[in-house]
């Protein structure tokens, strides 16, 4: 069993970051069903269907992430929806195609398929595991709440961090010559 503090802080940074993923797709469905439809994985008419699901999905989650008797299903659900996203990327990326937006970081943020995605996808599974790990009974304190928010908080930007670097590596490597 693993201290409270660990799980509510992994569980707590996944809600906001998949909140966060949600609202970048619903505020311009048109935008993220052009990625859904690029990836080629399903055929045209079903694509803006996908579109929201994913949305919903993503919001939902959020949501059961933060409520205490939803946290573990919510969490391996979370887990499920990344060994997704990294299959549709590592499946065009074995096609070939690298030149489409991954569709990770919302609108006016394009990011071309890349293996490393699939790393940062594995990173954000790996703390859903976190999440749906069983919790030692204890009192949480103000401190543990502190903590709480100050882990949480340091996971999502060091996310935003790492993902800014991702988008912007292709192009400073053409700055660079490479």
């Amino acid at each position: 069993m693993l201290d409270p503090v660990l799980v509510i802080a992994s569980s707590t940074a996944l809600a906001a970051l998949l909140a966060s993923a949600a609202s970048h797709k619903l505020r311009d469905r048109r935008a993220f069903n052009a990625i859904v439809r690029a990836y080629q994985l399903l055929p045209a008419p079903l694509a803006p269907g996908a579109t929201a699901s994913l949305a919903l999905i993503e919001l939902a989650l959020a949501l059961a992430l933060l409520l205490p008797a939803w946290r573990t299903e919510a969490a391996l659900g979370v887990a499920l929806l990344m060994a997704l996203y990294a299959s549709a990327i590592g499946l065009n990326l074995w096609r070939g195609r690298r030149d489409i937006d991954c569709g990770c970081s919302g609108p006016g943020a394009a990011q071309p398929l890349r293996p490393v995605l699939l790393l940062r996808n594995l990173v954000i599974a790996l703390l859903a595991g976190l999440a749906a790990w069983p919790v030692a009974e204890r009192a949480l304190g103000v401190l543990d709440i502190f903590v709480v928010s100050a882990a949480a908080a340091v996971a999502l930007l060091l996310h935003v961090a790492v993902d800014g670097l991702l988008a912007n590596q292709p192009r400073l490597a053409k700055l660079n010559g490479r």
